[in-house]
């Protein structure tokens, strides 16, 4: 059975909480890269910038909906989700817009749950952790890559 230390990047680019946003998105495109894992000083992972955590800063911003009930006005979305979707939107660091706590998987994880968690969480990209260190990370391309029998990968 294929497991996540079969498929996955050992040598992991990372970005600080720190790393202006636009220094991430080079880092994205560069390498074609989905995700980049975020970690602190001391190399613990603390969340993961997404090419989707950057797409949103080009949406419009969200004007709550209301509706009138006696004569008052009541939102149909809260104030906090309003407050964290400006400050993803007018991030200028990793920190503002990447995702807290993303998804991971251990080394020992199989192929038929790295797929299960991507497609059940939306994500593409997966870090792997061992005992709490980042050791790998796993992108929608690795997990195509097992389709492929061995003589004919490039």
């Amino acid at each position: 059975m294929i497991k996540a230390k079969d498929i996955m990047t050992r040598e992991v680019i990372t970005v600080s909480p720190d790393t202006e946003i636009t220094e991430a998105a080079k880092l994205l495109l560069e390498h074609h890269f989905n995700g980049l894992p975020v970690v602190d000083e001391g190399g613990r992972l603390q969340g993961i910038i997404c090419q989707e955590d950057l797409i949103v800063q080009q949406k419009k911003i969200p004007l709550p909906s209301f509706f009138t009930l006696l004569d008052g006005l009541i939102p149909l979305k809260s104030y906090k989700s309003l407050e964290k979707e400006l400050e993803k939107i007018s991030a200028a660091t990793v920190a503002k817009a990447m995702t807290p706590d993303p998804v991971t998987v251990d080394p020992e994880t199989g192929l038929e749950d790295i797929a299960t968690l991507m497609v059940k969480h939306n994500t593409h990209t997966l870090p792997v952790l061992d005992q709490g260190k980042l050791v790998g990370i796993i992108g929608k391309e690795d997990v195509l890559r097992t389709l492929i029998p061995d003589g004919e990968k490039d």
